[in-house]
């Protein structure tokens, strides 16, 4: 029986060409299938989205406790909570690290004051890293202590705020901070603010405890920490308080 002779030119072409096959597109090389995300159902407005938990939905103060461990100096009327001067600060009865946090706060429509003494309180992410709350507008103070401030560490980019009495919001992220064995700081905290829409604090690094007089500097805590809402003699109020764990 005669043997047929098959170029060498052909061989190669049929083994390319299985190769080929072999392979998925190009255009597949570099698609993730897995993990796949959690769906979310995003809130409307400023509604609390789907996986959030909410700290303050105007009903009630449940959740929320003075320095003493008792129930929050805070008065509750028309879905919102306003600060007692001379109570106390007030804050979250569980802790939380990393996270995204959003809420509303209003300073007194009738200005008393000027400088720090107008609208003054302040969100503190783990109990002891603030980011200001003041009626910033138009009330010139020092830089680093206006409204949306990380108090005493960084200017916001800009002055973002509204006027006397009108409703402002806050949407903070926030990374923990990480310690060594040792407890000294491994990696700083972080926080990115959008204040009323606009970004005012880009993922800048916080320096350690905010700290009224003196340097700022880290001290090991856990990993979850309360929200703590400031009382600092002025009658500032909130609403709409949620949280995501990220």
């Amino acid at each position: 029986m005669k043997q047929l002779s098959v170029p060498l030119f052909v061989i190669v072409f049929f083994l390319n060409t299985l190769a080929m096959k072999a392979q998925p597109p190009a255009h597949e090389v570099t698609e993730v299938w897995e993990p796949v995300p959690e769906v979310v159902t995003p809130g409307v407005g400023t509604a609390p989205p789907s996986d959030a938990k909410v700290l303050f939905d105007g009903t009630s103060m449940d959740g929320w406790l003075d320095r003493n461990g008792d129930p929050a100096g805070c008065t509750l009327e028309d879905c919102v909570m306003t600060v007692v001067p001379g109570t106390g600060d007030i804050h979250t009865s569980r802790g939380f690290g990393d996270i995204q946090l959003h809420l509303e706060w209003r300073t007194p429509g009738v200005v008393v004051g000027e400088c720090q003494g107008r609208g003054n309180s302040g969100v503190f992410l783990m109990n002891r890293y603030e980011v200001q709350i003041l009626d910033s507008y138009e009330n010139p103070t020092y830089p680093n202590g206006q409204a949306a401030s990380v108090y005493k560490q960084h200017i916001p980019l800009v002055n973002a705020s509204r006027g006397p009495g009108e409703w402002q919001t806050y949407d903070i992220i926030f990374t923990a901070p990480r310690f060594n064995e040792d407890g000294r700081v491994a990696i700083p905290a972080r926080v990115t603010v959008i204040h009323n829409g606009v970004l005012v604090q880009n993922n800048v690094e916080i320096w350690g405890e905010t700290e009224f007089i003196g340097l700022p500097s880290y001290k090991e805590h856990s990993m979850r920490e309360p929200i703590r809402l400031q009382d600092h003699n002025d009658l500032v109020s909130f609403r709409n308080i949620w949280v995501r764990e990220l």
